[in-house]
């Protein structure tokens, strides 16, 4: 599916995205989900292909018999790793499972607001583009702003924003791309007054994140290196940061989101959700789990017409004063748009 304008972050462009969609019919129920895998391994080590493997050779196995959420998730346990391939099908089953109790996904989770507050995710691009985009988004009310950034190009991507938008709910994502050896780069942050600093060192670090913190006064927010409630739980232990991004995704689905959830709250951090440039059935995900009393931060949750002109579902978000609220019918909501799903379709297979 073609993107509206491009994304840049320190580890590549997106012009489209490359999309595996899951679709599960039972007991006059129909239930969708989507992998937020991409077809190059940049972001993660999984890609499309990996994860169609692992769920068409494995996981498909364990769904045969509609396990219950917390079933499915001790069944799959042999796999290891391979997180973006388990969420999208234990997604499928809340979805599948939260349809069966007549329950709207939002409420069938949780604890809910009964609505997300919205932040915006820019990628890199000329400056004058960027605090173009951020006055657009203000005027929108999003409610944080958050601009990527890359070693060497920090400093003049921040203070640009700051000199044009002093006040504002500002934070900054590196994606993994500074080393242990830049710390004193790093420090330079302090002065953009950000209310976070998204994942600035190794994708699957804790350590160095720890000892980073002790060094600067920016709250670090990690995301990349935090693939489970275990590692969530280490990452408070040792002060390696005081927010979490979730995405459900990564983490292996919403079993896990929630224990994430509920352990950020027991060391008194923050959390938000994440996206990874979904479609309309993955945004009804992320917008149910952003809705819960105890996701205290913006997401990355905008409506679907930042990202796609043509989305593969109808019935798509609208954000009113920086909130979308998530769909009341049952499960994820999503009126699907077969004529847009079947233009978009480039293959189908049966897997049970």
């Amino acid at each position: 599916m073609p993107l509206i304008s491009k994304f840049t972050t320190s580890f590549g462009t997106d012009i489209n995205k490359d999309v595996l969609v899951f679709k599960l019919i039972n007991n006059g129920i129909t239930a969708y989900s989507e992998a937020v895998t991409d077809e190059s391994p940049f972001y993660g080590p999984e890609d499309n292909f990996t994860a169609f493997h692992i769920i068409k050779d494995y996981l498909i196995n364990v769904l045969k018999d509609l396990p219950d959420i917390e079933q499915f998730n001790e069944k799959i346990k042999f796999v290891k790793e391979n997180n973006m391939a388990k969420a999208a099908i234990e997604m499928l089953l809340y979805d599948y499972y939260s349809k069966l109790n007549k329950k709207p996904l939002y409420k069938y989770i949780g604890k809910t607001r009964g609505y997300a507050n919205v932040g915006i995710s820019l990628g890199m691009d000329d400056i004058n583009i960027t605090v173009k985009k951020i006055e657009d988004a203000l005027n929108k009310k999003y409610k944080r702003i958050k601009v990527k950034i890359k070693k060497g190009e920090e400093i003049k991507i921040l203070k640009e924003v700051r000199d044009h938008f002093p006040n504002i709910n500002l934070t900054a994502d590196a994606n993994s791309d500074y080393t242990v050896n830049d710390f004193d780069l790093v420090k330079k942050i302090d002065r953009y007054d950000l209310t976070y600093l998204e994942q600035p060192l190794y994708h699957d670090d804790l350590i160095y994140h720890a000892k980073l913190a002790r060094e600067i006064n920016t709250p670090i927010c990690l995301d990349e290196s935090i693939t489970s409630p275990e590692k969530a739980e280490k990452a408070f232990e040792i002060d390696a940061c005081r927010v979490i991004n979730i995405k459900p995704g990564r983490v292996g689905g919403f079993y896990s989101s929630l224990k994430i959830i509920d352990i950020v709250k027991k060391y008194n951090g923050h959390t938000w959700i994440g996206g990874m440039l979904e479609t309309g059935i993955g945004r009804s995900y992320n917008v149910a789990i952003a809705s819960l009393n105890n996701v205290d931060y913006p997401g990355d949750t905008s409506p679907n017409e930042k990202y796609f002109k043509n989305d593969i579902v109808k019935n798509v978000f609208n954000m009113n004063n920086g909130e979308i609220k998530p769909y009341d019918y049952d499960g994820i909501g999503t009126d699907i748009d077969e004529e847009y799903l079947n233009k978009y379709t480039v293959d189908k297979v049966k897997l049970i």
